[in-house]
């Protein structure tokens, strides 16, 4: 049987794996999507689903905020089951110290033209009433979103479809060869170039790069609108996410279009269970009430955990492998590979046409760490 022949072949359909096979597609190249599973499970389907502007660093800020106007410019055409919400993002200040993060983080972000505003004690209960009193203030930013991911991938799926691509699953990938991708059922899918947006499990199909697995754990109420307005972020999430030790716990609530509130956010290293940590989820719950003390009487309605992909140094993994050029990565984007999905794919699409990108690719390159990267 002759191979199905692609110009490029992307593995995984997750958020970034549909951007990837969009993108692509839209440029006239033949795409081929494997997925073991589902359209938009993994990761995609565990996380929080926010589109979020980051400013940990210059990258992260510039992956972020290219994704992020992406996101906006879509988001007439997105399907309403993909629940694009512009509920915007503010980051509460507890205390003076904290505020003072707050007016640097207007800084850098008005000096880089994203849109905010400084919220001091009185503004920030006006637009949050439930919020504990107290608090010292915070950081708007309007123009984050949410997003129900697992829907947002279907329908770049379907665009890619609509530009010629084809989608085969269930397929398991076993192995990454010099012109493909070997299945489980010994057939080979035949590329010219591959992707491996597999997420956590894209190092075993590329032994050696340093991606690992990182535990979430999350809980949706049932629904009451308006209990909260917009995304709620503690100051202290940013060391919370960025933290390298076993376990973090912060504050982070989103209203969902059905009234409901996810609340996150939890972080474990190397741990290989997918079964709720009550430790984990007591400590989340808790600091989430002591943000806003009307939680105590919602009722909760599911738990669930999921596994993202991290690196160390808290930057994804997008482009070619050193030693193989026709081999591109698109994985490691740890809690923020919906945000940066879009941003993502065109990156990887710029790197296939061997044209110039709206931000520098160099700090995503997986050249950056050569010496840990095996092929």
């Amino acid at each position: 049987m002759k191979p199905r022949a692609y110009d490029v072949a992307i593995i995984g359909a997750g958020i970034v794996g549909a951007a990837c096979a969009e993108a692509c597609a839209s440029e006239g190249l033949r795409v081929g999507i494997v997925e073991a599973d589902i359209i938009g499970g993994g990761a995609t389907a565990a996380g929080m689903g926010h589109l979020v502007v980051m400013d940990d660093s210059e990258a992260q800020f510039s992956l972020t905020r290219y994704s992020q106007v992406l996101w906006q410019r879509l988001a007439a055409e997105l399907p309403s089951d993909a629940e694009y919400e512009s509920c915007g993002t503010i980051w509460v200040a507890a205390d003076a110290g904290e505020m003072d993060a707050v007016r640097k983080k207007r800084e850098f972000f008005q000096a880089r033209g994203v849109p905010v505003g400084v919220l001091d004690a009185k503004s920030l209960r006006e637009a949050e009433p439930n919020l504990r009193e107290g608090l010292a203030g915070g950081l708007l930013v309007p123009g984050d979103a949410v997003i129900y991911a697992p829907c947002a991938a279907r329908f770049l799926i379907k665009r890619a479809q609509s530009h010629g691509a084809q989608v085969h699953l269930p397929c398991v990938v076993t192995e990454i060869t010099a012109d493909g991708l070997r299945l489980n059922d010994g057939s080979l899918i035949a590329a010219r170039w591959i992707v491996n947006a597999a997420g956590t499990w894209s190092p075993e199909l590329t032994p050696g790069i340093e991606v690992k697995k990182r535990k979430g754990h999350l809980v949706i109420t049932d629904r009451y609108p308006g209990f909260v307005k917009h995304q709620l972020v503690e100051l202290g999430y940013l060391k919370s996410a960025h933290s390298m030790t076993a376990e973090s716990v912060a504050f982070n609530v989103q209203p969902r279009r059905t009234g409901q509130l996810l609340i996150g956010s939890s972080r474990q290293f190397e741990v290989g269970s997918k079964e709720i940590d009550a430790n984990i989820m007591s400590r989340m719950l808790v600091r989430a009430e002591e943000f806003l003390p009307g939680m105590r009487k919602l009722s909760t309605i599911r738990s669930w955990t999921g596994f993202r992909a991290a690196t160390p140094d808290k930057l994804p993994l997008i482009g070619p492998l050193p030693a193989r050029e026709n081999l591109l990565l698109a994985t490691g984007h740890e809690g923020l590979g919906i945000t940066t999905s879009l941003a993502t794919a065109r990156l990887v699409a710029d790197q296939l046409l061997q044209r110039a990108s709206e931000i520098p690719a160099e700090p995503y390159l997986p050249a950056r760490i050569p010496e840990r990267v095996h092929v």
